[in-house]
């Protein structure tokens, strides 16, 4: 018997390997996702300039990151609203607490979506651009409303799947979250972000489509000196202690010289 429904991911056609350069831009799910390769030691670059939610702000950050030079790109949407200043008629990626009248409230269609992301995949020329929609939904836009904008993401990603092949794969995180994990034991206590639960699982479904075992070794080795770096010790003076601490230096060396993190 199935109690739940799985959704079925492929295998990638290439692999993120050991302390990887990347780029993460996007909504503060791309933060989640990010700061797990921050933590891992990979050479993981996470929103430079704060959380961008849209297409238009995501292109914005690429274009003041372009000496970042990552291998793989994350991209993250959150939304198609934009808000634009009425003064200049550009795109803010921050309202910065100015008052909404100095602002007009706009959705992109799916072509201005498509569009705004083919010029960031342009600009950036990574090898490898990961595409996927937040699973976080936004009760401000009303529920119906917010399943439209993330329709409108999903049919601007799929454009630009088909339109870079082999360059552009999609990973169906808001499909996992409300398919897999339809519950809400799974979900914050505001019942619209996923817990920390539904954030392990969704980073374990990324590793199995995206990692191979060169980079699966390479959490492996890390994992025992990062636990040693995180112990709290009862007597942090004491000679015992300070031996560990010495010990624990030395194996991060170690790890460092053997991936060329030096």
């Amino acid at each position: 018997m199935l109690f739940r429904t799985e959704i079925e991911i492929p295998k990638a056609d290439f692999e993120i390997q050991p302390a990887e350069r990347m780029l993460f831009v996007g909504s503060c799910f791309a933060d989640n996702l990010g700061r797990r390769f921050v933590e891992n030691r990979f050479r993981a670059t996470v929103n430079p300039f704060g959380v961008m939610y849209n297409p238009a702000s995501i292109l914005h950050t690429v274009e003041k990151s372009l000496e970042v030079q990552p291998r793989v790109a994350v991209f993250t949407l959150g939304t198609n609203h934009v808000y634009i200043l009425k003064e200049t008629g550009e795109i803010v990626d921050n309202c910065q607490k100015r008052p909404q009248r100095l602002f007009e409230e706009r959705e992109l269609s799916v072509e201005e979506c498509a569009g705004y992301l083919q010029k960031a995949v342009d600009l950036l020329k990574a090898e490898k651009v990961i595409i996927t929609v937040s699973p976080i939904r936004y009760a401000k836009y009303g529920y119906h409303g917010s399943q439209l904008s993330k329709a409108t993401l999903q049919l601007a990603a799929d454009k630009l799947v088909k339109a870079n092949p082999g360059v552009v794969s999609y990973f169906p995180a808001y499909e996992i979250m409300n398919d897999e994990l339809r519950d809400y034991r799974f979900y914050q206590e505001d019942m619209l972000h996923p817990s920390q639960q539904a954030v392990e699982y969704i980073w374990e479904k990324f590793r199995a489509t995206y990692f191979g075992k060169a980079a699966e070794q390479f959490l492996e080795d890390w994992r025992p000196i990062r636990e040693a770096l995180g112990h709290k010790p009862f007597h942090p003076e004491s000679e015992e202690h300070q031996k560990f601490i010495a010990r624990t230096e030395e194996k991060k060396r170690q790890f460092e010289e053997k991936y060329h993190l030096l």
